[in-house]
């Protein structure tokens, strides 16, 4: 009997990186069934309007990328509440909540984990630093009630798979489980080295957390162009802060954001990126990266020689290392043959490796989800170190 599959991913509401990696695995099982908490088919620019798209009792509010924040308390719940009953393989795709889905006793669940959680682990301090007294109090409760839902989600998973070395010691220390470590797919094809201009890129959503306003203030000292790409809730902040030498071009096509990678002097990461695919993808169309010397480009930039790190989140830094490094000097071939390391075909392979193993090795039994449901937020078991 042929195995019955299903993929779940957090939401689908854009394309951002991780939706990029549930396309990849879409077109790797092109007979699963998708499931998601949310759905925006103009949002993901009808990348799965050829599949059917399940989605939980949330989407009756049809929310977007814009709205849908609001919401974050109530997708745990969705989770758990959709019915994967008959699957015999679940690879959900989760930066969130999708690893939380409720499977059947005798069905194996793979979770390809792009972070946990990042607002109740890694980042919950910044978060509520950021917060007057009675939002942090009261966000203080939720985080902890989420660190709790999530510690126990990630016990009824069979087998963890990481984006990046950072990602896997993430899922160690606040799950208590190990994973294989597979980068996400990269479409290197898709970029072509070329003429090189005089302008610097940045290839980001516009979240306060991508510290964006870094690079902002970082060339405003310089005078230098800096060509900003994305959109998000701190885009109206970073056009307010930008000086003439910075440009906005908010969302772009593929092609047009490939073309622009290819004419950068370089790629310029601000953020403390899980893996970073932007980056990638710039050595591919041939232009070094200079990041901040933290996270994925860890493993993805050859210091010296495909980008060059500054060690302190500060635009000081920044401009020094936008001043030190020489962005012409550096060999396109070089780049592009780093960025191959990364490619959708190690992606595919991995997969279906770690797949094979979860679905032959012996795993505990797993309780009858019809009699062990922990319910969303409410959830009473107390999770180590929560």
């Amino acid at each position: 009997m042929e195995q019955r599959v299903a993929l779940i991913h957090d939401f689908l509401l854009d394309v951002r990186g991780a939706e990029r990696v549930f396309a990849a695995l879409a077109d790797l099982y092109p007979e699963a069934d998708l499931f998601t908490a949310v759905y925006d088919p103009r949002g993901t620019e009808g990348r799965f309007e050829h599949r059917t798209v399940n989605t939980s009792f949330l989407q009756r509010l049809r929310p977007t990328a814009r709205t849908f924040r609001p919401l974050l308390p109530f997708y745990p719940y969705a989770m758990e509440a959709m019915d994967l009953s008959g699957y015999d393989l679940v690879l959900s795709s989760s930066s969130a909540w999708a690893h939380g889905v409720i499977v059947d006793p005798d069905a194996v669940h793979v979770s390809y984990c792009h972070n946990p959680f990042r607002y109740a682990w890694n980042a919950r301090d910044e978060t509520l630093g950021q917060r007057g007294a009675l939002q942090r109090a009261a966000l203080s409760m939720v985080f902890q009630r989420w660190r709790q839902w999530d510690w126990i989600a990630a016990q009824r998973v069979d087998r963890y798979i990481a984006n990046s070395e950072t990602t896997r010691r993430r899922i160690r220390r606040y799950f208590g489980r190990e994973s294989d470590v597979i980068y996400p797919p990269v479409e290197t094809s898709r970029f072509t080295p070329g003429p090189v201009g005089d302008f610097y890129l940045v290839l980001s959503e516009l979240m306060p957390h991508k510290r964006i306003h870094h690079a902002v203030e970082a060339f405003n000292r310089l005078r230098l162009p800096l060509v900003v790409v994305g959109n998000g809730p701190d885009a109206r902040r970073l056009r307010r802060m930008a000086g003439p030498t910075i440009s906005f071009t908010g969302r772009v096509s593929d092609e047009r954001a490939a073309e622009l990678l290819s004419a950068s002097r370089a790629l310029v990461v601000t953020a403390t990126e899980e893996f970073g695919i932007a980056a990638v993808e710039a050595q591919a169309a041939g232009r070094p990266v200079i990041a901040l010397a933290e996270g994925g480009v860890r493993e993805t930039v050859q210091e010296g020689l495909t980008g060059a790190f500054y060690d302190t989140p500060d635009p000081a830094a920044l401009a020094e290392a936008v001043l030190r490094f020489d962005a012409l000097g550096v060999d396109p071939e070089l780049c592009v043959a780093n960025a191959d390391r990364f490619d959708v075909a190690h992606f595919r392979h991995g997969i279906r490796r770690v797949v094979a193993e979860a679905c032959t090795e012996e795993r505990p039994p797993r309780a009858d989800p019809r009699r062990v449901r922990p319910r969303g937020l409410g959830a009473r078991m107390a999770a180590p170190g929560a």
